[in-house]
């Protein structure tokens, strides 16, 4: 619903709720020829928009049923979320909670905002996989100077720019969904930054990932398997694995692959090396043989001739 001084404004407004959120738009003070934007790009459970109301204005949202995050790139974007007053410029983002009363009650006329739309579910279930805790935990405000706040909004601004000039990528629903997720996982690693407030990861969590591997390593692991197995968040298990072997899950499971593929090779245990590379979890052929040589030296059909 909006409220509006003319038609203009109704039809306006109107294309924004549809385009991010349904609101209702106060208009303060207009110029006598505002410079709306609205542009708008649908990548499955995300959606980017580019808004600005080229007057001052206040907005009132519930956000139903979905995050918001809104970048102002100029001007000022002052806000109070639930019982917290935001106020954001330029490096600095807003983060709207779902289903909760936002009222943006300064929205400058030179502010233009890049808003990231998030389904409530997708994102509760992201934040659960990458760090291991709750979408509730996130911050009224992020940090764009540096560090994962910066690398998100460079995605932000790279990924916005290509799906608006290439209408293959968001027509493509596979690589927009997969847009889509990579950067809400930037977003989810900007907003839980790393911390000693968790202290050293235990080695039991580690070696409990490594009995997994060892166990059935011809498994198609993901990460998101190891870090359930482990009852920690993705970055957690890295870290973790960082600090105890200095690799990632994922090299150790190949490098477990790869000794289990040698010793089949060696004892003669296969008539093709395809059978033992299938037979171990590797597939694809040339990238198992590429491994097999930098590890061994030799190419694995070697192995299995000699």
């Amino acid at each position: 619903m909006s409220t509006a001084v003319d038609p203009n404004w109704e039809s306006f407004s109107d294309a924004v709720t549809d385009a991010y959120f349904p609101h209702r738009l106060t208009v303060r003070r207009t110029p006598r020829q505002p410079a709306t934007t609205l542009r708008a790009v649908d990548l499955g459970p995300v959606r980017l928009a580019r808004i600005g109301w080229g007057s001052d204005v206040s907005v009132e949202s519930d956000h139903p049923g979905a995050w918001a995050v809104n970048v102002p790139r100029s001007g000022v974007l002052e806000a109070r979320v639930g019982e917290r007053h935001v106020l954001s410029v330029d490096g600095q983002a807003t983060v709207c909670p779902p289903d909760v009363r936002t009222r943006m009650t300064h929205w400058s006329a030179d502010c233009s905002i890049v808003g990231m739309r998030i389904d409530r579910d997708y994102l509760s279930q992201e934040v659960a996989t990458l760090v291991g805790g709750s979408s509730a935990a996130m911050p009224a405000q992020i940090d764009l100077h540096g560090g994962a706040g910066l690398t998100w909004l460079t995605l932000l601004s790279t990924i916005g720019s290509e799906v608006l000039h290439r209408p293959e990528l968001r027509e493509d629903r596979t690589v927009a969904m997969r847009l889509g997720a990579t950067l809400t996982a930037a977003l989810v690693l900007a907003c839980y930054p790393e911390s000693d407030e968790h202290g050293g990861l235990q080695p039991r969590i580690v070696s409990r990932v490594l009995d997994a591997l060892e166990d059935d390593p011809a498994r198609a692991w993901t990460a998101s398997d190891l870090a359930a197995v482990a009852g920690v968040g993705i970055r957690r298990l890295q870290q973790g694995f960082r600090e105890y072997h200095g690799r990632t899950p994922m090299a150790v499971l190949q490098d477990i692959r790869l000794e289990r593929a040698h010793a089949d090779l060696l004892g003669g245990d296969a008539a093709t090396v395809a059978d033992v590379a299938y037979r171990w979890g590797f597939g694809h052929l040339g990238r198992f043989a590429a491994a097999y040589r930098e590890r061994y030296g030799v190419a694995p059909s070697h192995t299995l001739r000699g």
